[in-house]
């Protein structure tokens, strides 16, 4: 492979894909007594990833570089919030600089730092770092003179243990700053490396504003379940639909104030029970999605193994149970969404390209879509397509099914996911990735609003492609 391939491959899309491979690769302290802190600004999104993939606080940790005075580069020391000062000694004894000097300098840094802390958490405290396990975060490491000072902070905050971690870093980096952290871990070391940005195919730069949405999404957790709300359900309930004839069971949950609601189709082999669909409902739910799991076919049905792939017979089986939905008072208001996997995306797709179906937005995970054929053309709803980055031949047909699309589309790979999404982080990335794309696309029928609840609009969709 020659060095242009191989720079290729070990770029990232965005700081979103960046934080997705980062959390895989720090998979392994998942269930720890954990704490991300993302180096503003670049390094926050990336660690907001990480955050939600290792269900753990997220914070910015704040520092700021002192320098001597008639040469602003280089480095005398750090301050961080609570006070904390970490000064080079050898610098300020070379440099000659006197302590009004220090002292002036210091004042002036503090000011700014205080300035960011007040801006970024709105008067929150920091989240507390004693005897913890601190994972620092930043989009990339060039000369590291950022990340020493930022351990050396959150080590003098009680941090007991220090995770640095990075997307992208020069093959030395580790070396650069030995005994700055405990562990060190990074995507890609790529050699030639002349700097962050020729990794990133988007490295625009992040704003303030950018930073206090990561830091509001990270405090609404994605490992919510069905329940968790401070609203009881309004109804959640298993029922029985009739779909032309047939009876299908399903769960219906609908939140005290929905703001949509999505149906979901899954693949052979599994039932409106299945754990993984369930998990990703109710991330669903806690955002005020009403969600609909149903079996496409009774239990005799599923002893023929060609109606599993009848994709025809699927798709009409998902319109019958959604002019349900549409039927019931708590719902008829709504807008519908599908999220299928497998054979139930390819269900999903066909349904939502026929004539009057009205559909918000389509998310597949895993799915099939090349099943749906020629009704791809015609689908007219916005269509997300989640696939493993390990799945290599769904992946495969995934790419050429949505060259036929010809609604807006995106397709998102889950960096290290196999095709069920069983590894660390990779099912809460999907379930993610579905939440923000049917809150970013309310669709032909308007959702209902409700006083303040609003659809999420975080501006942190994970787009590829």
């Amino acid at each position: 492979m020659d060095m242009q391939a191989r720079e290729a491959e070990m770029r990232f899309v965005d700081r979103v894909d960046a934080g997705q491979r980062l959390a895989v690769r720090l998979g392994y302290l998942r269930g720890q007594d954990l704490v991300v802190l993302g180096l503003p600004r670049g390094g926050v999104p990336v660690a907001l990833e990480v955050a939600e993939a290792l269900d753990a606080p997220l914070d910015v940790i704040l520092v700021r570089k002192l320098g001597v005075p008639f040469q602003p580069e280089l480095a005398m020391g750090a301050i961080g919030e609570g006070g904390v000062r970490v000064l080079n000694a050898e610098v300020l004894r070379l440099a000659d600089v006197s302590a009004a000097e220090l002292a002036a300098v210091e004042r002036r840094e503090r000011a700014e730092l205080e300035r960011r802390a007040l801006r970024f958490r709105g008067g929150q405290p920091p989240v507390p770092l004693g005897g913890r396990t601190v994972i620092i975060v930043d989009d990339g490491i060039a000369t590291g003179s950022t990340a020493k000072a930022a351990c050396e902070v959150a080590r003098a905050q009680g941090a007991a243990r220090i995770v640095l971690a990075t997307a992208v870093a020069p093959p030395d980096w580790t070396a650069r700053l030995a005994g700055a952290a405990d562990e060190f871990v990074c995507v890609a070391t790529p050699d030639p490396f002349f700097g962050v940005g020729q990794f990133y195919r988007d490295f625009s730069q992040t704003t303030d504003d950018e930073v206090i949405r990561c830091l509001d999404r990270a405090r609404q957790p994605a490992t919510a379940v069905a329940g968790d709300t401070d609203d009881p359900p309004l109804r959640d309930e298993e029922l029985e639909v009739d779909a032309g004839g047939v009876r299908l069971g399903g769960r219906l949950t609908v939140p005290e104030r929905p703001v949509g609601a999505v149906v979901f189709a899954h693949g052979s082999g599994s039932s409106h029970h299945s754990a993984r669909n369930l998990y990703v409902a109710a991330v669903l739910n806690q955002v005020g999605f009403a969600t609909l799991l149903f079996d496409l076919l009774t239990p005799d049905e599923e002893l023929d193994r060609a109606n599993v792939f009848d994709v025809d017979l699927l798709a009409r089986r998902l319109g019958d149970v959604t002019a349900w939905l549409r039927s019931q008072p708590e719902t008829r208001d709504l807008a519908v969404g599908y999220f299928g996997a497998s054979t139930g995306a390819a269900a999903a797709l066909l349904a939502a390209a026929r004539p009057h179906a009205e559909i918000a937005a389509v998310v597949s995970r895993g799915g099939r879509p090349d099943l749906a054929g020629p009704a791809l053309s015609a689908v007219t709803a916005p269509t997300l397509l989640i696939v493993g980055g390990k799945d290599r031949a769904v992946l495969e047909l995934n790419r050429r099914a949505q060259a036929l699309l010809r609604c807006e589309s995106r397709l998102a790979i889950v960096p290290g996911a196999t095709h069920l999404f069983e590894e660390p982080g990779a099912l809460a990335a999907a379930a993610r990735l579905a939440r923000d794309w049917f809150s970013d696309h309310p669709g032909a029928r308007p959702f209902r609003e409700h006083g303040n609840v609003t659809v999420l609009h975080d501006g942190a969709v994970e787009r590829y492609g």
